[in-house]
This record gives structure tokens, C-alpha cells and sequence, in this order.
């Protein structure tokens, strides 16, 4: 099982950044996915989140009204929106597989995600 995100890099204040996050070898049109960002000494953060039928889960209270989240199950792809970028949005941002059966409320925990992908850094510069 592989999740490779890309899309990270290096932004001004108020632009936008897009994030993809491909799968491989699972059965990703049946998994949830999430997006997750990290800032050092930080706990991993729940962003935002999307069901196999590409509804929304959830989203962080930072991500609302800001983020959109969407996928292409035919690309096996995850793609994470981000517009009107802050400075504290800048962290390392992880894709993330669902458990199976897991509750509304571990959805936003990151133990309830059993595959990571290795992280795309992003940077909002004032």
C-alpha cells in the first residue's frame, strides 16, 4: 500500500495551493480518505475529510469555508483545495486511508487512519 502526495511548496498569503495524493494497492474506490497536517512539536491535525462516494466527513474548523476536498476513484486520487492561505496554515500536510468501522468521532483522530503518505511540506509566507 503506497499514498504519494505532491503538490506542497512554497506560497504568498491569500494565494491558493492545490494537493494530490495518490493510492496504490488498495481498493480505493470503497476507502475513506482524510488529509492531515503536522507543524513541528505538534500534534498530526485532522484537516479534512472525504467518503468513498466523495461526501465530505468532516472538516477542521481552520479548513471551513477554505478548503474543499475532492477525488477522482478512476485516478485513484485525493486532491485537497486550499485557498486564501494563512501563515499558519504552513506545515506538512499527509494524506491519510480510513479504518474500516471506525466512529464519527475517531474520524478525526489519527488513529483512525491505518496508511500515511509521506508528507508534502507547505510553506505561506507574509
Amino acid at each position: 500500500v503506497q499514498l504519494q502526495a505532491s503538490g506542497g511548496g512554497l506560497v504568498q498569503v491569500g494565494t491558493s495551493l492545490n494537493l494530490s495524493c495518490v493510492a496504490s494497492g488498495v481498493t480505493f474506490s470503497t476507502d475513506n480518505m482524510a488529509w492531515f497536517r503536522q507543524t513541528s512539536g505538534k500534534m498530526r491535525e485532522f484537516v479534512i475529510g472525504i467518503d468513498s462516494s466523495g461526501k465530505m466527513t468532516g472538516y477542521a474548523d481552520s479548513a471551513k469555508g477554505r478548503f474543499t476536498v475532492s477525488r477522482d476513484n478512476a485516478k485513484n486520487t485525493v486532491l485537497l483545495q486550499m485557498n486564501s492561505l494563512k501563515p499558519e496554515d504552513t506545515a506538512v500536510y499527509y494524506c491519510a486511508r480510513e479504518r474500516k468501522g471506525i466512529s464519527w468521532f475517531e474520524r478525526s483522530k489519527a488513529d483512525g487512519y491505518d496508511y500515511w503518505g509521506q508528507g508534502t511540506q507547505v510553506t505561506v509566507s507574509s
